[in-house]
């Protein structure tokens, strides 16, 4: 059953990628919505870890807010992908093995120096273009680097787990330089479009893969 789930979510994955260009509906919500959904359900049948099933489910409801037209639907999604990456900064400081930094590696080395760039980065090409926005940002963009930390002190069984963590930092800060940054309609915002689902679906794979198979 959990190997099923997880195939009805790559399917779903999948059909999603090729409905980028279409306009927003309901039909094009639930597939969206279904894709992350069955990474849950997966996680759960497995003995998944039930923060794991928490911040996954909160990534499945993240996504249907955007894919509703409104600012309003985004702004709900943003506070619900807070949410989610708050489950996954509990859930990883929880695993075995969590911050042992006797033998960290050039990974972790690398991984911290790029979050020190990127979080106060964001103060020159990011925060100046979202408006009203600007609070609500911020305060995600402090909560996804705490996800990235939390994520890079993970003992090695959980590499897997890392660098899902990784690909879905990668698709957040892709989808705000689209959304903040890119003319709407030209070649480089729809190419920005086409990476964000797989690096994020994929890494929330990777997350549940690695924290399941690492235990």
């Amino acid at each position: 059953m959990t190997w099923t789930l997880a195939a009805l979510g790559l399917a779903a994955a999948l059909a999603y990628q090729g409905l980028l260009g279409a306009p927003k509906s309901g039909s094009r919500s639930a597939i969206k919505t279904g894709a992350t959904a069955a990474l849950a359900l997966a996680s759960l049948v497995a003995g998944g870890p039930w923060l794991l099933v928490l911040a996954l489910a909160l990534g499945a409801l993240g996504d249907f807010f955007l894919s509703r037209p409104g600012q309003g639907a985004f702004l709900r999604g943003l506070v619900v992908f807070a949410l989610s990456h708050l489950a996954y900064i509990a859930l990883f400081t929880g695993l075995p093995g969590w911050g042992d930094t006797s033998d960290p590696g050039w990974a972790a080395y690398a991984g911290l120096i790029g979050l020190a760039l990127l979080a106060p980065s964001t103060a020159r090409w990011l925060l100046p273009y979202t408006g009203r926005l600007r609070g609500p940002v911020v305060a995600y963009v402090l909560v996804i680097t705490a996800m990235g930390a939390a994520a890079l002190l993970l003992a090695p069984a959980f590499r897997l787990a890392l660098l899902g963590a990784a690909m879905f930092l990668a698709s957040d800060v892709i989808l705000s330089v689209q959304i903040f940054r890119l003319a709407p309609g030209t070649p480089v915002h729809r190419n920005a479009g086409r990476a964000v689902w797989p690096l994020y679906w994929g890494g929330q794979a990777l997350i549940a893969y690695g924290v399941i198979g690492g235990l």
